[in-house]
Formats: structure tokens, C-alpha cells, sequence
């Protein structure tokens, strides 16, 4: 007879509270979005129809008064979270392939220590890189422009993209690609035709993270752009003025910002567990 394990009570209390302070933000941020300023200011209100009574005039205002400058950072956001994960992607690819099938020497590094190397960029704080980056982009004519952003997007995630992609690899077997080259195909073909389809859960994995790192990203988007390439996280911020924080406008805005990536992650989520899992098994 199969006797279960009971879960202490003590558990499930941690867990409800754990809830509690993950959650509380969010239902906040929804809330708040159908405020008004008598109803965070002086004494906020928490429980709509009792408290305070629902309106949409917050989304009116953000869809009329500030439609012109959400869509320039929406499309600012897209093309740099966009553009930053394919190429990222697409170059983590094959530094992950180049990792994980051939064998490389620099001194005393191997494959392992330069896979590290990758991901290890990661752990560079980028406050001690962004005015480097401010001093080249100003010499280079690149302020203020999205596509240069996405550049500088695709340099912190590539780190990332051949970490994952290197995993991703390592699950490819290697059996099929030596069949596939003793029937004459090259190893450029193998790599298109074999290895990347089957990598394939790994590629979507490493372009939803590279994509959501990007869509995020609030300190190189203040620093290398201003008006004309503003991103959502600059236009979100910028609602706190002398005036006071416009808690209802910040928080429409971000529930617009947050949106499309949440739809992402429910739309691609078999993508990303299958991905991420897929270097976590050996053979």
C-alpha cells in the first residue's frame, strides 16, 4: 500500500506568505492602473468597489495624450530586444557548436575554461562599462539610436545565448552527425540540416531570455539614448517629475510594457522549460 507524504503545516504557510509578497505587487500594479490621485494620495486604497470605485480614465490618457511617445518606445523596445536576441542567438550558436564539437587550445585554456569565459562577462557590473560605451557610441555618431542599442544589447547577451546554446548542443548526439557527414554531407550541412533542428528547443530558449533581458534593460537605454530612441523602461521612469510619481500612468504603462512578454512566455513556455532542461540530463 503507497503511503503519502504529508506536507507540514509550517511549509505550507512559507509558501502562502512567499505567495503573498510575490503576488501583492502585481495585484497593486493592476489596481493601480484603474486609480486615480484621491485614491493612492494621501491614504492608498486597496480593494476596488469598496474602497475606490474603478476607472479607465489612466489608459484613456496613456492611449491619447501619450499614444505618440508609447509607440515610439514600443517600437524602440521591439527592435532592440528583437534584434539584439537574434543575433545573439544566431552567434551563440555557433560559438556553442564550435564548443561543444571541436577541441580548442589558448595556452592553458580549453573548451571548458573558454565557456566560462563567456558566461563570466555576465558577472561584470554594467555600471563599470556604461561610460566606456557612452565615450565610443558619442565618437561613433551612435547615440540615440535603437539599432545601435540592439548592438550593445547583443554583446551582454551573447554571453548568455552560447552558455545555453553550448548545452544545447551537447544534447545533439553525436552519432547522427558523423552518420550525416560519412553520407557526404559537409560540416557546414550537418550543422544547418542536423545539429540546429534538433537544438532547435535550445535556440527559442536563448532567444526568449536574450529577448526578455533586452525588453528590460533600463540602465544602457538611459545612459546611450534620449529622446528620438527612448525605450519602455525610460518612458516609464520618466513619468516621476517634479510634480509627483503618476502611480496610475506608471503603472498602465507598465502593464502595457510587461504584457507582450508574458504573452511570450505563455506562448513559447514548452520552448523554454524543454530548452533550459535540455542540458540538464546526461547521457
Amino acid at each position: 500500500m503507497r503511503v503519502g507524504v504529508r506536507t507540514p503545516m509550517w511549509s505550507k504557510a512559507v509558501l502562502a506568505i512567499w505567495m503573498i509578497v510575490v503576488l501583492f505587487p502585481l495585484y497593486w500594479l493592476v489596481t493601480a492602473a484603474f486609480k486615480q490621485r484621491p485614491d493612492i494620495f494621501p491614504t492608498p486604497t486597496y480593494i476596488p468597489w469598496i474602497q475606490f470605485a474603478p476607472t479607465l480614465k489612466a489608459f484613456h490618457t496613456i492611449l491619447t495624450d501619450y499614444r505618440s511617445q508609447l509607440v515610439n518606445a514600443f517600437v524602440n523596445s521591439a527592435i532592440a530586444a528583437t534584434g539584439s536576441a537574434l543575433l545573439a542567438t544566431v552567434f551563440g550558436a555557433l560559438a556553442g557548436y564550435g564548443l561543444t564539437r571541436f577541441r580548442y587550445r589558448l595556452g592553458r585554456l580549453g573548451n571548458d575554461d573558454i565557456a566560462f569565459f563567456f558566461i563570466s562577462q555576465r558577472m561584470l557590473p554594467p555600471a563599470a562599462v556604461v561610460f566606456p560605451f557612452l565615450l565610443m557610441y558619442k565618437t561613433l555618431d551612435l547615440l540615440d539610436n535603437a539599432y545601435a542599442l540592439a548592438l550593445a544589447y547583443t554583446l551582454f547577451n551573447l554571453p548568455l545565448a552560447v552558455w545555453v546554446m553550448r548545452e544545447a548542443f551537447r544534447n545533439v548526439p553525436l552519432e547522427i552527425e558523423e552518420s550525416a557527414l560519412v553520407d557526404g554531407c559537409t560540416r557546414l550541412g550537418t550543422f544547418l540540416r542536423i545539429s540546429l533542428p534538433l537544438a532547435a528547443p535550445g535556440m527559442m530558449a536563448s532567444l526568449i531570455i536574450c529577448m526578455v533581458f533586452a525588453w528590460n534593460e533600463f540602465l544602457f537605454a538611459l545612459v546611450l539614448t534620449f529622446r528620438k530612441a527612448q525605450t519602455l523602461p525610460i518612458l516609464i521612469a520618466g513619468q516621476a517629475s517634479e510634480l509627483g510619481s503618476y502611480w496610475w500612468l506608471m503603472a498602465v504603462l507598465a502593464i502595457l510594457a510587461v504584457a507582450p512578454v508574458v504573452l511570450l512566455g505563455l506562448v513559447a513556455q514548452r520552448w523554454i522549460v524543454t530548452g533550459l532542461a535540455s542540458g540538464g540530463v546526461k547521457g
